[in-house]
Parts: C-alpha cells; structure tokens; sequence
C-alpha cells in the first residue's frame, strides 16, 4: 500500500493516456487530502480522476439546488462523506427524537439519492460511519435503544438495507476499516481539532483504495480468477514426498492455517470466482488430496482448470488463460515460492501476483486486506460459473479430436433462446455489461435500473441471448440494445458478449436476430460504432467482418442487402 505522501506525488502525475471519469466530492469535514488520494490510487489503477470538491458542509445544497455546481460538473460517480462526529453533534441536538434518530437520518440519506439519480446518471457511493462510543451508558448502551451507540449501528444496518434496494447506491465500507486498523490509526483528535479532518494521513491510503475499487468494479476492472499452487499454499507440505497422510490440514496446528484458506477459497468459488490449479506435480499425485483426504475442503469440482506437470509456471498459466478466454488481468495467482512468484511475474506482468508471508498463519489476513475480488455485482447465476468453464474444458479437449471446426460445430447441437429484456434476466444483464471488457464494442455499463428504462423505453430493442449445446448451459452470454435513431436508422447501441462462446457462429447468429428486429419494425439501416479501449481491440474489425460499410466513422449495414447467415445455432 502507498503512503499518503506517495499517492501525493502520484496526483501531480500527468495521468492524460488514463480512462478520465469525472468525481464529486461532497463531505460534511474537510476532504482535501482524501482528494488527493483518490487522484493518487487512481492514477495507480490507470484512471485520471477529474475530480469536483465540494466546500464541506454543503452536502444538501449541492444536491437539492437544480443550478448548483455539482450539477454542472455532471459526475459520473458522486462520494458522500459524512462523519461519524458531526452526527454524534446532530443527535445531541435531537433531544426530542433520539428513539428515531437512526431512521430520520436515512429518510434524509434517501432522499439526498432520489434527487441524484432523477437529475444525473451518476452512481452513488457513500462512506458508512466507523463507531464512536461516547460512554454515556457504557455496555448499557446497547439495551438503550436512544442511545448513540445503539442508533448508529441500527443507522449502518439500514444504510445497508437501503443499498440493497438501490441499484446505484455502493457502501464505501468504513467501519470495516476501522475494524482492520483501530480507531487510535484512523483518526487524530489534533488534526480534527485544528483542521476538520476526521481521517488520518495514514488512513487516508486505505480509504482512497476503498473508494477506487469500488469505482474500478463498476469500470468493469476486476479480478474473476485466483489460480492456486498446491504443495504449502492449498496444503501444508509436499505431497509428493510426503504422502497423501502427513501433508498438513485440518483442524490442529499450522493445518488449520489451510483449512481456513481453503475455507475461503470455497467461498470466493460459491461467489462466482472461477479456481484454478497451477502447480509442479505429478497430475495424478496433485490430485489426489482432493479425491481422497477426508479434510480437504475444495474438491475436484471446485476446480474449473487443473493443471499439474513439471512445465514452466508462467507457459501453464497461459494455457489456463487460452482455455477460460479471459484476460491475464483479471487473474490473481497465489504460490508460496519467491521464484515462481517472480518468473510469473516477469513473463506474465498483467497477473497479480501477491507477496504471500512466509508463515501460513497470515495468508488470510494478508489478503483479506488486499481486498483482491472487489465486485459491484451479484446474481445467483454465479455459482454456476464453475461447472461452465469446467464444460468449457471438455469443449477445448473435444475440439482437438476434429480435423474441421464446421463439423465440430455441428456436433454440439446448440441451441440459443432469445428474449427481450425481462425482470427474470435483468440482474444478469446488468452484471454482463459491467463484466464484459473485451468483446463489448462501445463499452457502454448498466445498472439494474438502467436495465429496467430501457425495458420501459419505446425508443430501444433489446435483446438477450443464452447458448446451450450438448455438453452444458452457458447461460445468457450476449446482450444487445438497439435505439430507434429515426423511422429509416438502427443504431447498436450495445452489442457484448461472453468471450465463453467466441468462434461459435454467435456473432453471426446474433446478427441474424438484429436484422430480423429491424425489418420487424420498418426500419432500412443498421448503424454501428466501435469505440476503442484497452480492452476490446478484438472486436476493432467486427463490423468490417461481417460486411457493414464505414462511413464517416459509423458502420452501416443496408438491410435490403442482407443476406441471412447460414450457422450451425438453431433458436430454442
């Protein structure tokens, strides 16, 4: 982690070439240095952060006055900062209400986001509020239901509830902070005497990274799979020269170190973080504490990708890349060997490669601080990532068994079902656009709600695709959204999918659909764009390839000259 005075240095950095997106911040203390910071993790994760500061103090004007400045800086993600002392002077002023203290301050917090998502698109993140016990009551305090202590942890509890109703409000998670570092680290009462900071130099760090990765998810910007070594990473000792009865897990000593790591390596899988085996053994020697140890707690069908051989680390982690069709930055890869760390690092800079401690024991709270898998996303559909890249595997090894590609095709017998947008495949779409960085051909992200407008909208067409063939269910994996330009012109809005399915037929199954959309609805000319990141160079010809013509910048496909794609997808 940066020092304040490092991310200082990297907020006079000229960040031109990084992704610029626009920032408000309103605080009710001071929030200079936490700008700051927030400039100086960006420019580490590649963003230029123009950043709008509100004078503190004025949270409410800026939101609910229509010409104020905020609104004219039009923000694409807008971070409230509000301070756990000047709500313990708010309710010492509310005598009267402190039994209602922790729900009059919601009711405010909730109105403060209607009047921003009615007015902007921007996202909305807001600091939850670290604790403070004034020890009025002591221990008491939480059978007093006025007390402070016990309104602000019901204030917290219902700022979650309400994030959980509202797909644009992001809960920068403070308290989670404070309860890594200590209150004493978090904050100064000199400096927040003599300055109106509530947040620490060293703190500020830490917060900044809080902040920029929750920015980073909603980007698109995250990690989707951790690769682990085996021999004293997933277990204690060498299985191959210890035998399968003395490698080290369980429930005593340094095994439990595994255990739990394990533990959570299970959990990130159930999330929907694909795992992966990258290790120096016999295959069938790394394989069998998952088959046979009666504590192992990741089995076989954990594991979306195993590779076990004496080969170069680096070489097994580009198979494992070329195999799950994701990019190497989306990777993290953990191996308790400085050497292999090293070379993976040098040969494959994109993944990360975290500096694992020497002793087991503090694996976990070494990386539950990196906080590695940062998502603005969940859907039930996650867990089955696993058993589709696993499906994925047997695909890739089929495929090798085929001199011609038509005819292996053919042999999947896939089957696609098509539909517009609806409340069942919202949560999906939504989580897609957010994920999907390489084949996304304007990179345009979605929120659930912003799903649901365009459900309601009489100007846009969408479209949403699964695939599934004789080997497993890919789920929905393409998303299209068409916007009526005028009664003669389509304009592709979005067009993004899995890269799962790539060389399937999928592209010229979907735009199949596409042109039947548009001859559904009068319309002559299909429009497209491609609008270039550091992720979608993939897709910069994909238009050209399927016959649109460029005409000052845009792609235009003549419909009446279309001729229907002949693939191997039939629709369900």
């Amino acid at each position: 982690m940066k020092t304040f005075s490092q991310l200082k240095k990297n907020a006079k950095k000229n960040a031109e070439n990084s992704k610029k997106i626009r920032v408000a911040i309103l605080g009710d203390t001071a929030t200079q240095f936490l700008n700051v910071a927030l400039k100086g993790t960006a420019f580490e994760q590649s963003y230029n952060f123009e950043i709008y500061e509100a004078d503190f103090g004025q949270i409410s004007r800026q939101i609910i006055d229509p010409a104020s400045e905020y609104y004219d800086f039009d923000p694409e993600y807008t971070l409230i900062f509000e301070s756990s002392h000047k709500l313990l002077s708010y309710y010492y002023k509310s005598y009267s209400d402190q039994l209602n203290f922790a729900q009059n301050k919601i009711n405010y917090i909730e109105e403060l986001y209607h009047y921003i998502t009615n007015r902007t698109k921007s996202e909305v993140i807001y600091c939850n509020f670290p604790e403070i016990d004034p020890q009025i009551f002591g221990n008491f305090s939480q059978k007093v239901e006025s007390s402070f202590v016990f309104q602000q942890r019901k204030l917290n509890y219902l700022l979650g509830e309400l994030a959980l109703d509202k797909s644009n409000l992001f809960i920068a998670d403070l308290c989670a902070v404070q309860n890594k570092f200590g209150r004493d680290f978090m904050f100064s009462p000199n400096i927040y005497i003599n300055t109106e900071m509530v947040l620490s130099l060293d703190i500020l760090p830490i917060v900044a990274q809080n902040v920029v990765s929750i920015i980073s998810s909603l980007e698109g910007k995250f990690k989707k799979c951790l690769i682990l070594d085996l021999d004293n990473t997933t277990w204690g000792g060498i299985i191959g020269d210890d035998g399968l009865e003395n490698i080290q897990i369980g429930s005593l000593g340094i095994g439990k170190a595994f255990t739990e790591f394990q533990q959570w390596a299970k959990a990130l899988q159930k999330r929907g973080i694909i795992l992966a085996v990258c290790s120096k053994n016999d295959e069938d020697k790394a394989k069998e504490p998952f088959e046979s140890h009666p504590d192992m707690v990741l089995k076989l069908d954990d594991i979306s990708v195993f590779v076990a051989n004496w080969e170069n680390k680096a070489d097994n982690i580009r198979k494992i890349q070329n195999i799950l069709n994701i990019g190497f930055d989306s990777m993290v890869f953990l191996d308790d060997n400085p050497f292999e760390r090293n070379l993976v690092r040098e040969n494959l800079p994109e993944v990360c490669v975290p500096e694992l401690p020497e002793d087991p024991a503090y694996y976990l709270e070494y990386l539950y601080e990196l906080n590695l898998f940062e998502t603005a996303s969940y859907s039930e559909n996650d867990a089955e990532r696993t058993k589709q890249y696993q499906v994925e595997a047997e695909r890739a090894t089929a495929l090798e068994s085929f001199t011609n590609v038509d005819e292996f095709l053919k042999s999947l017998n896939m089957i696609s079902d098509v539909q517009g947008f609806n409340n069942f495949s919202k949560p999906r779409v939504s989580q897609l656009s957010q994920r999907s960085n390489q084949f996304n051909l304007r990179t345009v992200r979605y929120t659930e709600q912003e799903v649901e407008d365009l459900m309601q909208s009489d100007k846009h067409k969408t479209l949403s695709f699964t695939l599934e063939d004789k080997y497993g269910d890919n789920g929905l994996i393409c998303v299209v959204v068409l916007e009526g330009l005028d009664s003669e012109n389509l304009f592709i809005e979005s067009w993004l999918m899995s890269c799962r399915v790539l060389k399937r037929g999928m592209e010229e199954f979907t735009l199949n659909k596409i042109v039947e959309t548009a001859k559904a609805h009068g319309f002559k000319n299909i429009i497209g764009e491609y609008i270039s990141t550091s992720k979608n160079q993939m897709v910069e010809n994909h238009y050209e390839k399927l016959g649109f013509s460029k005409t000052e910048g845009e792609w235009i496909l003549t419909i009446e000259d279309y001729q229907e794609r002949e693939i191997n997808i039939k629709t369900k």
